[in-house]
Order: structure tokens, then C-alpha cells, then sequence
């Protein structure tokens, strides 16, 4: 770890060469989220690619790029795309990003994802407000050397998830006319999905959505002082006594169709950031 802060400082001086505002408000986009830069009034967009020490995004529907502007006035910054444990990169680079976003004066940070659904009262298309997680990644990125610049070696976990945010998201959804759940993320290493026993194994420890991300980049936010939001969009039910086989097709055109509640909700959390 203690390499990391010569690496953030990198990233951020190219980043500032093509955006200089600091931004308040940092957004990571899941699986066919991506067209929510469309509201934006970019300003700057990076490729990965051209970010020292970014990876490279390969995971289906993830653009992999920096979209800098406004959004509702307010300065911020998109992650159009993230990266995964399964696609073979370590959970310090899958975070590095985030500390990126701190650095470069972000102080509130909105973490979107796609998730199969858990909870029977849930169903496709119907978005979570997340208030806690369990990991099960079988890994942390705060492993290693602390480096205490960067954040505390012991950081507390008691409030992953800025419960005022919690509260105020839920209330935003009301005033737009839209229901959000509020319940537990579970993050699973993938690629592939889960068995039958896995989903009730999951449903058995207290989950409400699973997915295969969202828990690192929580966690690294706590350890630098981010308050974070979590929002998960249901894109497939896993019940394990009526369960069919996963498509991928429509996994995105479920995102794809909740995407303009999901920009409700978020424009609202901006305007009050």
C-alpha cells in the first residue's frame, strides 16, 4: 500500500490537466448505467486508458472512462464503467480510483451497481438503497501495509453507508413517486452466478440483493473519509426454488429500463450535496 500515494498523485495530474475543478461529487456506474453521462454537462472525458495506473474496464456494457462536468450545477465526476475482482485485477487496483476521486476533492461518493435480487418481496427492476454489506469477496483491499496518510489501519465499519444519506435517498424516491428498498449488499467474488444453495446460503446470513462489486470501493471510501451512498438496481431475481437460467441481454435492458429512476434519484442527491 504504501506505493499508492505516488500512484493517486499521478493519476490526479493528468486527470487536472484536462479538468481543474475540484469536484464534490463522485459517481461509479454499474452494468448498463453507463447512458447516465447523458445528463451531464461534460466538461472533460478521460479514457482509462490514459489515466496512469488505471486498468482497463472489460466487463460487459462498462465504457471505461472519465466523464468530468456538472450535474444540477454541481461539480462531479463519473466512472463510466467500473472493474472486478474476476476480471483478474487485485483489489487495490479495482480501488484505486476511489482514492483518486478523494484526492481530487471529491467528498460525497454515489456507487451504483447491478445485482440479482434476493429478497422475495423484491422484484426486477426495483432499486435498493444499500445500508450495510457482508463481504464475501474472500478479500480486502486495505490488506497489507497501512499507509497513514491514506486513511487508519483499523477503520471502523459501524456506518459503511452514511445513514442520514440512507434516509434522505428514501425520502428523495418519495418525492419523485419512486418506492426504494432499503436492505444488505452481498458482494461474491464471479464470475460465474450462484448455485441454488448458494442463494439460499445468502438469503440464510441476511442479504437482500447479491452482486459482484460495490464492497471494495465501500470499504477503501471509509478508509479514506468518503461519505458514500449505495444504490443497487435489481436486474434479476434469484430465488432459489424458482430460478432460470441468467441473461445477460436482459440483465441490461432491465438496468437500461430502471436508468431513469435511478437519474431521479441521483440528481436529487446531487442538488442536496
Amino acid at each position: 500500500m504504501l506505493d499508492l500515494h505516488d500512484k493517486i498523485q499521478e493519476a490526479c495530474e493528468r486527470i487536472r490537466r484536462e479538468y481543474n475543478t475540484p469536484p464534490k461529487v463522485g459517481i461509479i456506474l454499474g452494468t448498463g448505467l453507463g447512458d447516465f453521462v447523458q445528463e451531464l454537462e461534460v466538461e472533460a472525458t478521460i479514457e482509462y486508458g490514459d489515466i496512469p495506473h488505471f486498468p482497463t474496464s472489460t466487463a460487459t456494457s462498462h465504457r471505461g472512462r472519465l466523464v468530468c462536468g456538472q450535474l444540477a450545477g454541481v461539480p462531479v465526476v463519473a466512472m463510466e464503467g467500473r472493474f472486478h475482482l474476476y476480471e483478474g485485477y487485485s483489489l487495490k487496483q479495482i480501488t484505486l480510483p476511489v482514492r483518486v476521486l478523494k484526492e481530487l476533492g471529491v467528498e460525497l461518493l454515489i456507487i451504483t451497481n447491478a445485482c440479482g435480487g434476493l429478497n422475495p418481496y423484491f422484484e426486477a427492476g426495483d432499486i435498493m438503497v444499500i445500508e450495510d454489506h457482508i463481504n464475501l469477496l474472500g478479500d480486502n483491499p486495505l490488506i497489507g501495509i497501512n499507509d497513514d496518510q491514506l486513511g487508519p489501519r483499523f477503520p471502523d465499519m459501524c456506518e459503511p453507508y452514511d445513514q442520514k444519506w440512507v434516509t434522505r435517498t428514501i425520502e428523495i424516491g418519495r418525492e419523485h413517486g419512486i418506492g426504494l428498498h432499503k436492505g444488505v449488499f452481498v458482494a461474491v467474488a464471479g464470475p460465474n452466478l450462484e448455485t441454488r444453495a448458494e442463494y439460499r446460503f445468502l438469503r440464510m446470513i441476511g442479504s437482500d440483493v447479491v452482486g459482484m462489486s460495490t464492497v471494495p470501493e465501500t470499504i477503501v471510501a471509509v478508509h479514506c473519509g468518503l461519505k458514500t451512498i449505495g444504490l443497487s438496481v435489481v436486474t434479476d431475481m434469484c430465488l432459489p426454488d424458482a430460478l432460470k437460467p441468467a441473461n445477460v441481454e436482459e440483465i441490461i435492458e432491465t438496468a437500461n429500463e430502471a436508468a431513469p429512476k435511478l437519474i431521479s434519484i441521483v440528481r436529487g442527491i446531487v442538488t442536496d450535496a
